[in-house]
């Protein structure tokens, strides 16, 4: 149709350029496909000698100095997150940390935003689990007014009305778009499946139902509780002095006040209740897709055995990874298959996902529990071993090349207790997992016979080949969904249960 409307000069360039592209689309499949060249042998990492004093009130303040680029960034880590939020609250750490940057004492969330833009810096707040954050990044001639400004809206911030209920609508319309999503439900519903109504269980942002019944009462309450020096880590990385960041940390956080217990209990984290695999369907006839996730207990991030599993996620995990080449490349059942470790402060969680056609849901579900049980039962050859740790070791290095990573990952071995040079060490870490390793970790802690599935989609169009492959098929329809709730299923009340009969 462009070649009709164009003139004919056009019309035999057009024409010339398509028989070329042609052409040499035909000559590059004809020919063989180059093998890439193997990975090179790993770089140690080395950071900066890190350097950290405890003020009068309990802050702990680190010092990461590296003088190769001009920039500080500094980041306070309040040792609570989502994992603290109230039954039911589910999101509020989340919007109490987000609030943080929207107006304080003697700042509106304008001139927040001003301030910092006129620093020609960045600012970021949040919550996730285990943690709390607020950071600043700027060329390191501007950080004094920065940290000023941090110290401003970590200490008193005045969470207005405006500002809250803004945010909440914000946060409302983005977890029902998810929830529109059957990869998101998924994920959403495996949490619930793994933990419960145990932390961990329910998701970071809250639910809608949830985010509508915290008060502004409740944000301040919980600020007041957590955000305390005795219960915080202040990080400086970059080209600043120890002593000129030690001295910052007095002149805007030596006056915070602490609280009376330093830290909250981790008492309300039971290990997961019971090893019993589960397949959960959730009925979704609109989807267009079908989400398959398995879930298994992980481990905690401070587990002898965490580089074990990272190293036998890698396998699995990446656009070379074997679930991608499974699912994907081989069969080409879907767009992409990967899978997730995440080592928490005190449990954690494996993943792994796919989506497909509907048809297609519960092929897919056993190919994902066949290539864990593969792990277990056949040793990895080094030729795909020695790329997966590559992709590992790469991945790491690249996060430290800017100086919030660097100031993050120091950041979270300090609020879990890790020695904080363990960033020198990763690559070793890495390379000492053997394949043998490997398998004795996923036979003795990830069993593919314990694993749960999810499966979000038309039920129809899978379900009776699903119960052919799993007993206890349970069945829940969308519209009786309740993501509040371990049980995943909405309540109904007696009136209901009346009409029903």
């Amino acid at each position: 149709m462009i070649m009709m409307r164009a003139g004919s000069g056009l019309r035999i360039i057009l024409l010339l350029g398509a028989l070329g592209f042609c052409f040499s689309t035909t000559v590059s499949a004809q020919l063989p496909q180059a093998t890439p060249p193997p990975p090179g042998p790993p770089r140690s990492i080395q950071i900066p000698a890190v350097a950290e004093k405890t003020l009068a009130n309990g802050l702990r303040v680190i010092v990461i100095q590296r003088t190769n680029t001009p920039l500080v960034s500094a980041e306070v880590i309040i040792r609570n997150g989502a994992e603290v939020d109230p039954p039911h609250l589910a999101g509020l750490a989340h919007l109490t940390a987000s609030l943080l940057t929207l107006g304080t004492r003697t700042r509106t969330a304008t001139q927040i935003a001003e301030e910092i833009e006129a620093l020609g810096g960045t600012q970021a707040s949040g919550a996730l689990w285990d943690a709390s954050t607020a950071s600043v990044g700027v060329m390191s001639s501007k950080i004094t007014p920065a940290v000023e400004i941090l110290a401003d809206v970590v200490q008193h911030p005045t969470f207005s009305k405006e500002e809250l209920e803004r945010l909440r609508q914000q946060y409302i319309d983005y977890v029902n778009v998810q929830l529109g999503e059957p990869g998101s439900i998924a994920s959403f519903a495996a949490y619930r499946v793994l933990f419960g109504d145990a932390p961990y269980g329910h998701a970071v942002g809250g639910m809608p139902d949830s985010l509508k019944h915290i008060r502004r009462s409740d944000v301040i309450r919980l600020h007041g509780e957590l955000y305390r020096p005795n219960n915080a880590i202040l990080i400086f990385g970059g080209d600043i002095e120890p002593g000129d960041a030690f001295r910052l940390a007095e002149k805007y956080f030596g006056d915070w006040r602490p609280a009376a217990v330093s830290t909250r209990s981790a008492a309300r984290f039971p290990q997961p209740p019971t090893h019993r695999r589960r397949v959960l369907v959730i009925d979704k006839p609109d989807a267009a897709q079908a989400a398959v996730v398995l879930v298994h207990s992980g481990i905690k991030r401070r587990d002898p055995d965490y580089f074990r599993a990272l190293v036998a996620n890698s396998v699995l995990d990446g656009y070379s990874g074997r679930l991608n080449q499974e699912i994907r490349i081989k069969r080409g059942l879907s767009y992409g298959a990967g899978s997730g470790l995440e080592a928490l402060r005190s449990g954690g969680s494996f993943l792994a996902s796919a989506q497909t056609r509907n048809d297609a849901g519960a092929q897919v579900a056993d190919l994902l529990l066949r290539e864990v049980d593969r792990l277990a039962k056949e040793s990895v050859a080094q030729d795909e071993l020695i790329p997966r740790k590559a992709v590992l070791v790469g991945n790491f290095a690249r996060e430290l090349e800017q100086i919030n990573g660097l100031v993050s990952d120091v950041g979270f071995y300090a609020l879990l207790g890790i020695p904080l040079d363990e960033t020198n060490r990763f690559v070793n870490n890495v390379q000492r997992i053997s394949a043998d390793d490997i398998r004795t970790f996923v036979a003795s802690r990830l069993r593919a016979s314990e694993a749960s599935i999810v499966l979000v989609g038309n039920a129809k169009e899978f379900l009776p080949q699903l119960r052919k492959q799993f007993k206890g098929v349970e069945v829940i329809p969308i519209a009786d969904l309740d993501l509040n709730s371990a049980s995943l299923r909405k309540q109904r009340t007696r009136a209901n249960r009346i009409r029903k009969k």
